[in-house]
């Protein structure tokens, strides 16, 4: 443990500099008192370190001295191999960069640990892309980029979800995020965290001011309070259906994100066992339609943010039903009818045509 935490001060003091000894012991997780030893310890044996005390002091290398040992252990060289399979860097027009840059950590691995980071490159991938996605549309980040790299504000003109008219931002950005295969700029826009879709940007321009970020906020903070306010967003519309549990598993894939709670089968491991060996889901009433979770049936917890949503289940067709609540069945049969009466129209001209 000493040699690793000797060997990271000194890749440190190599990338920043002069780095103070409280940094130094809050990034190790030890004492200052430790991050004194070390450093006399590395003084020691030959690497020509020093600590200057005082306001503005620190821990640093004499200007000029380099260090060519990487210090990557088998699985920290393999992580770095495995990352080239995540797909960001081709949106991010780093593809070659990244080649370059992999091949120059080949060369100055130990030649122990180089077998193992060439076959991790070879076996493990990464695509963050969900299933059934489609073709997503093309996403230029080269200004987008521009701003968050020379902090710099950024004038967009942008089209929300359901909207087709542009409306124009100027922003603060904190820095860009690839999830789920989609990229989305955050930044601030009055001063509030805002979330923007990269493939929604019809057009974006770096201005002249400097960017406006609240004093002592990073990226993955305002990053994970968006994410909360997506995540636990109420749905006031909740939908109890009930699929085939031959199509469960597809189902889970496509509505994972309408989902509310694991899917109840109604087999035994899934609740206690009442009389008889039937099992019960905590006590819970049977759905009001059908026969619930039993007879090769699924029991599936669903919420959406309005009511016409729920034609999304459409796409199941007789291998899902609706049982609660009735205005979602209403929708569902309505939207049935009028797919009914298209093709029927369809079907009576053909009939017509054939008989004359």
């Amino acid at each position: 443990m000493k040699a690793d935490r000797l060997l990271s001060i000194l890749l440190l003091l190599q990338t920043r500099g002069r780095v103070p000894a409280s940094e130094l012991a809050a990034r190790l997780e030890v004492s200052t008192r430790t991050v004194y030893r070390d450093v006399e310890a590395l003084s020691a044996s030959g690497v020509p370190v020093y600590a200057e005390r005082g306001r503005h002091g620190g821990i640093a290398l004499l200007p000029g001295f380099r260090t060519d040992v990487t210090g990557l252990t088998t699985d920290e060289a393999r992580a770095l191999f495995i990352l080239a399979a995540q797909g960001a860097h081709h949106a991010l027009g780093l593809d070659d960069a990244l080649g370059s840059a992999l091949r120059k950590v080949m060369a100055a691995l130990p030649a122990p640990h180089r077998p193992a980071a060439e076959l991790a490159g070879r076996r493990i991938l990464v695509d963050p892309d969900r299933w059934l996605g489609g073709p997503r549309p093309a996403v230029d980040l080269d200004e987008l980029q521009t701003a968050v790299f020379t902090d710099r504000r950024l004038r967009i003109r942008y089209r929300h979800g359901g909207e087709t008219r542009l409306r124009t931002y100027t922003v603060d950005p904190y820095g860009l995020v690839a999830k789920a295969g989609t990229w989305y700029l955050v930044a601030d826009r009055r001063g509030r965290p805002q979330l923007f879709r990269a493939d929604r940007v019809a057009s974006a321009a770096v201005t002249d001011a400097p960017v406006r970020r609240r004093p002592g906020v990073e990226l993955a903070e305002v990053w994970a309070q968006l994410r909360r306010q997506v995540e636990e967003r109420p749905a006031p519309v909740r939908v109890t259906a009930r699929i085939r549990r031959e199509r469960l598993d597809l189902a889970v894939r496509i509505l994972g994100g309408a989902l509310t709670g694991p899917p109840r089968t109604g087999d035994a491991a899934d609740g206690e066992e009442g009389e008889g060996g039937e099992a019960r889901g905590g006590g819970e009433e049977a759905p009001r339609h059908g026969a619930g979770a039993a007879d090769g049936w699924a029991v599936l917890e669903l919420g959406y943010p309005v009511l016409s949503a729920v034609r999304q289940l459409l796409q199941f067709g007789d291998s899902l039903e609706v049982l609660d609540p009735p205005e979602a069945r209403r929708v569902l049969a309505d939207a049935a009818a009028a797919l009914t009466g298209l093709y029927a129209a369809d079907g009576a001209a053909d009939s017509a045509a054939g008989g004359a």
